[in-house]
């Protein structure tokens, strides 16, 4: 009746879970389990220092999702538990991070370039490759170029050279993301940002707290999740997700006027 509906993923856990004689309710619900699993085995891998568990535990993720979903349900969840469960100062999260984020990086290597005239410039004003925000600023990026958005990240620290950074780039929006950097530090970036590539929106994500320099600058504020994030970037610029009604080329530059 079409009231039902199931990713690949699940089909498989429930072909399976039927082979062996489940019930059909018996066999949802192993299924879930499955699912739920996923999780506490990356985990697990993680606080065990076990890289290659760890990416074997993300390829059976993938058999289950899609990059994106994958992201969003499982590699960004399991290292916030890691996280709390050992403290932003362990070995552990210091291991997690790491591995996320070269999992991340590989994932961005693997996706296909930009199908879309459009670019975005994300301030990297998080600490460093440790700081509890960087996993998730590095997902945003990974699903705008996913999405057929060109990003270019650069560190919110860096406001020299700005020129040649963006020398023969026509970006269509900024997004400051993380908050350890200071106002001022990105103020200074921003600006630099803005002499180079003239005025553009700019959006904040993983902030922190509302700030003056922030809210005195009319930047849009992002959900702290990525997936929404993205997609309220990609309402910005004028970019229908699947599912979603296109939105016609022309529209987009005064789209973002709007903005």
């Amino acid at each position: 009746g079409r009231h039902r509906l199931y990713t690949h993923g699940e089909i498989a856990g429930l072909r399976d879970a039927l082979q062996e004689g489940l019930s059909i309710s018996s066999a949802v619900s192993r299924a879930r389990e499955g699912l739920t699993a996923d999780t506490h085995s990356l985990v697990g891998s993680l606080a065990s220092f076990e890289p290659e568990r760890a990416d074997a535990a993300m390829e059976a993720v993938l058999a289950l999702r899609t990059v994106d979903r994958a992201i969003e349900e499982v590699l960004l969840p399991s290292l916030e538990e890691v996280g709390r469960r050992h403290g932003l100062e362990s070995a552990a999260w210091a291991f997690a991070a790491g591995w996320g984020a070269a999992w991340l990086r590989r994932a961005t290597r693997l996706a296909s370039p930009p199908a879309l005239p459009l670019s975005v410039i994300v301030g990297d004003a998080s600490r460093d490759e440790l700081d509890a925000d960087a996993p998730a600023i590095r997902a945003l990026e990974l699903m705008c170029l996913r999405s057929g958005v060109g990003v270019l990240g650069l560190s919110a620290r860096g406001a020299g050279g700005m020129t040649e950074a963006l020398a023969g780039r026509r970006p269509n929006l900024v997004v400051i993301a993380g908050g350890h950097l200071e106002d001022d530090t990105v103020a200074r970036w921003a600006y630099a940002v803005r002499l180079a590539a003239g005025a553009l929106p700019v959006a904040t994500f993983r902030r922190g707290p509302v700030r003056t320099q922030v809210r005195s600058t009319g930047a849009i504020p992002l959900p702290p999740g990525p997936a929404e994030a993205r997609a309220e970037l990609m309402d910005l610029l004028g970019v229908a997700l699947p599912g979603l009604e296109p939105v016609p080329p022309e529209t987009v530059p005064t789209r973002l006027a709007a903005g």
